[in-house]
């Protein structure tokens, strides 16, 4: 279904509409049931977690040790053994899984905003960005609308990464930065990206932190995603914690 720029989910019911998310993350480089998303939904939130025993993503291949638990509103990928797909992570990387092309919700243009919160440790993070599908190579720009890693959290504030990649977009330079905020990041908030042709504003709780005077310019696909780095913790001292994002809405519409 092509929704263009238009999407409302306010996860009712108890289970997440396949039509629009595929609850995998990159499944291409490992496999789907290798990248498939701990979750669930429940009372109008859908809950993506990292138990602790949830094994590793691409163990064989990955230089540091990362679990993740995420989803897409698109995917695609070349056939097995091609270097065709979105946001590989080393020179040279080769599908393992073949990925037909899924387009669940991938806007080209529009105002973006996600209303989540969530629980870290000072090794795991949560992510939200749009990025690119690569059915071409350079339609590998990013717009990261929130970043948050444990380590960079401290008692009522918190830096909040936001901004542009260009990967292997000649046409973006990159802008990227953390400003710190005064906000508990484990409470609701609202992340919002404002994606024009010629710029990107980013926004929390609609206030506006940066207005960036670049943008990708192709369909692009909504990720959402919680991480857990294990060899951060030389201690041990998360090892029972269980990193969680809790979403409530995400709302994609046109530009005014």
């Amino acid at each position: 279904m092509d929704r263009g720029a238009h999407l409302e989910e306010r996860f009712i019911g108890d289970s997440l509409d396949r039509e629009v998310w595929f609850p995998y993350y990159l499944p291409h480089w490992s496999s789907r049931e290798q990248s498939a998303a701990s979750h669930y939904v429940r009372d109008g939130e859908l809950h993506l977690m990292i138990p602790i025993d949830q094994p590793l993503w691409c163990p064989d291949r990955h230089d540091e040790p990362i679990r993740v638990s995420g989803m897409q509103s698109g995917s695609f990928s070349g056939p097995v053994g091609s270097t065709i797909g979105p946001q590989p992570f080393k020179e040279g990387l080769t599908v393992s899984e073949e990925q037909p092309m899924f387009s669940g919700y991938t806007p080209h243009f529009g105002r973006i905003e996600v209303g989540m919160r969530g629980v870290l440790t000072p090794r795991s993070m949560f992510g939200v960005w749009l990025a690119g599908i690569e059915d071409r190579p350079e339609r590998s720009g990013e717009i990261l609308i929130a970043e948050v890693f444990g380590d960079a959290i401290e008692d009522g504030s918190a830096a909040v990464g936001i901004g542009t990649r260009s990967f292997r977009d000649p046409s973006l330079a990159g802008d990227f930065s953390a400003p710190c905020l005064e906000i508990d990041v484990s409470e609701h908030h609202v992340y919002a990206a404002a994606w024009s042709r010629d710029s990107v504003e980013l926004s929390v709780d609609d206030l506006t932190l940066r207005q960036i005077s670049e943008a990708p310019d192709y369909p692009m696909q909504l990720m959402i995603a919680v991480f857990d780095f294990p060899g951060r913790d030389s201690s041990g001292e998360w090892s029972d914690h269980v990193p969680e994002l809790v979403v409530s809405s995400v709302i994609g519409s046109p530009l005014s």
